[in-house]
């Protein structure tokens, strides 16, 4: 019996079609929340406050457009396959939230049903679908296109383990986090923040355990993406910050590292190839 080639490993239609559906939701969603965030309170799911949450969320969204635009351009399921499992920690995350706090959100509004369905349907069907679509290499390894690095493997390891276990103190215990965060968070913006910190939390493990450049290079911009927006974020929403408190600058200096690293994996990762 033989075996196909990793060329033809593809993103099976399914999972096309669902990333042409998410990939415009998500740049709606950025820009309500993001450069627009007035719209954001007068028509999104809830009206989402202070603007630093705003901003964070929409960054995660965009970062998540671009994410899901690779799926749709490359289509090689070694690109794309090590960021389903943490979208789906991430919506899970959210239905979690929306469940827990259904009577917070502004029910009349078309933008939370969107939400709701996004977010109570989307952890049930995607691992299915990524097991799959996953099964096709079965006999069959991927390109890898490159190795990272053993020490930036354990470095990701390290954030990946950090970041989750700040999502699950978030989901879990908001009331005790929200007493030292940086900015103000109602229970719900703090399990809003755990999906936000569990994401990324997962990408840097799954890194971790693959290793391989093919699949951590979407990611890694993917995720650039995001962060990048974030810092931005943190100078434009400045006003929300306690900056009398260290866990402001320890915020601000842990994401400006973030996306530095990120620069220098891509940066190294190309001189490797060169």
């Amino acid at each position: 019996m033989t075996h196909s080639t990793d060329d033809n490993i593809l993103v099976q239609p399914v999972l096309l079609i669902l990333a042409a559906l998410l990939v415009p939701v998500l740049v709606v969603a950025f820009f309500m929340l993001y450069p627009l965030p007035e719209v954001g309170i007068n028509h999104f799911a809830w009206p989402i406050r202070p603007l630093m949450s705003s901003m964070m969320l929409g960054a995660t969204y965009l970062g998540g457009a671009y994410f899901f635009s690779i799926v749709l351009i490359s289509r090689q399921w070694r690109h794309v396959w090590l960021g389903f499992l943490p979208i789906t920690a991430f919506a899970g995350t959210l239905g979690i939230a929306t469940l827990i706090h259904w009577d917070r959100f502004v029910h009349e509004r078309w933008t939370f049903w969107v939400w709701a369905l996004l977010y109570l349907t989307v952890p049930l069907f995607l691992p299915l679908l990524w097991y799959r679509n996953h099964k096709l290499t079965a006999g069959s390894p991927m390109a890898r296109e490159g190795e990272l690095p053993r020490l930036i493997r354990q470095l990701f390891g390290g954030l990946g383990v950090v970041l989750t276990i700040a999502a699950l103190l978030l989901l879990v215990t908001p009331t005790v986090m929200i007493t030292t965060w940086p900015w103000t968070l109602t229970p719900l913006t703090a399990r809003i923040m755990a999906s936000m910190f569990i994401l990324p939390g997962l990408v840097g493990l799954a890194m971790a355990y693959d290793g391989s450049w093919a699949g951590s290079r979407y990611l890694l911009k993917a995720q650039a993406i995001s962060v990048g927006l974030m810092v931005i974020a943190i100078v434009i929403a400045r006003a929300d910050f306690d900056w009398a408190s260290p866990t402001s600058w320890l915020f601000t200096a842990g994401m400006s590292g973030i996306l530095l690293f990120i620069g220098y994996i891509h940066l190294l990762m190309r001189s490797a190839k060169d």
